[in-house]
């Protein structure tokens, strides 16, 4: 006990002990963490309303729950601003959604990570970065949003790599995944405008992601020639399942398909119908199942589903597309599912604003 002591008060008074003392208490994802002094914690509670013992999210597996407090030990730990809290909290708010599958998305051999991706007047209010290196190092924001998730669902939840993460090779969105959707330039309704949220609100769309797929195409330019790479990409036997996508376009893309008049619905559309393999294909690397091939072909199943085939997601709709980088360049992107059938549904919701701040 009395060493215990002593050690907490070389923490108090050493910067670089108390990071030491967070990866003695198992705190950190291998990174160093902001020790969570309570000034800090306090300041970010401050831009969330509710009590701090608010749950936020439970663990359907494990019974362990999310408090606003313990998101914003988290928070602080991976260096977010307070600011930043209130995407936190939307983002647990939505993989707390029973079709999201908390627990499967977050434990399965898949290394799905929780891909955040915000839309509205946030991005620019906090400072995210949507523009160049979307998916890279740089930016306060993107990075310590998305890496407080991973901090929240090791620490909290206690998904820890090797013992309840059972990820076969994991990926580096379990560090952070957290992009902004591109406003600037953008031919299309955003995101929040197509999820119905009032003008003025933000959201957060949280999807349960396997390992990110670059996508090149600096010769296309037609709109069938762009989005025919990015299908294939789709369509891959790697990575063709029943399960939903997010297709993130360049804009050096985007201006190539929405030069002739071409709406998201029409993009979502045409990846929909490329995006698909044949069953005796998809019998030849053992990857057909009847169930999932019946559940495709149900009633009420896309008018673009042909018969012998099995196509990405069920429907058009299974496809979330967003402009996102900067603007030189034909890389684009495609973000898998989790899963190997329909095991995780992408979730939204609107971002809280602050309450009890100027």
């Amino acid at each position: 006990m009395a060493s215990q002591q002593a050690r907490i008060h070389e923490v108090e008074d050493d910067p670089l002990a108390a990071i030491d003392y967070c990866y003695e208490q198992g705190w950190t994802d291998g990174l160093p963490v902001v020790p969570p002094d309570v000034a800090r914690v306090e300041a970010m509670l401050l831009f969330e309303g509710r009590p701090p013992e608010t749950v936020l999210a439970a663990h359907p597996a494990t019974g362990f729950e999310c408090t606003v407090h313990a998101a914003a030990v988290n928070a602080v730990m991976a260096g977010c601003k307070p600011e930043y809290f209130p995407v936190v909290v939307a983002a647990f708010e939505a993989m707390n959604e029973p079709d999201f599958n908390f627990h499967g998305s977050t434990a399965s051999t898949g290394g799905s990570a929780p891909l955040l991706v915000v839309s509205g007047p946030v991005i620019d209010d906090i400072g995210m970065n949507a523009d160049v290196n979307l998916f890279g190092p740089g930016n306060r924001a993107n990075a310590t949003i998305g890496r407080a998730v991973r901090l929240i669902l090791m620490n909290v939840f206690r998904m820890i790599p090797g013992v309840s993460d059972k990820s076969t090779q994991g990926n580096p969105g379990k560090f952070s995944f957290c992009i902004a959707e591109r406003a600037r330039g953008n031919p299309w309704p955003l995101l929040v405008e197509e999820l119905d949220y009032p003008m003025g609100v933000s959201s957060v769309t949280v999807f349960a992601g396997g390992g990110f797929c670059n996508v090149e195409n600096h010769g296309g330019n037609t709109p069938e020639m762009v989005l025919g790479s990015i299908a294939d990409a789709m369509a891959n036997y790697g990575c063709i399942t029943l399960g939903q996508s997010v297709v993130v376009l360049s804009p050096e893309h985007v201006r190539v398909v929405a030069s002739t008049g071409w709406s998201k619905q029409q993009v979502r559309e045409f990846l929909f119908n490329r995006a698909a393999r044949t069953v005796e294909g998809m019998r030849s690397v053992g990857k057909y199942r009847q169930r999932e091939f019946d559940k495709q072909h149900a009633d009420g199943a896309s008018p673009l589903v042909e018969a012998d085939k099995m196509h990405r997601g069920l429907s058009p709709d299974d496809i979330l597309v967003v402009m996102g980088g900067g603007d030189a360049g034909g890389h684009s992107c495609f973000i898998p599912s989790w899963s190997r059938g329909r095991s995780s549904i992408m979730q939204s919701k609107p971002i809280g604003v602050c309450i009890d701040c100027d």
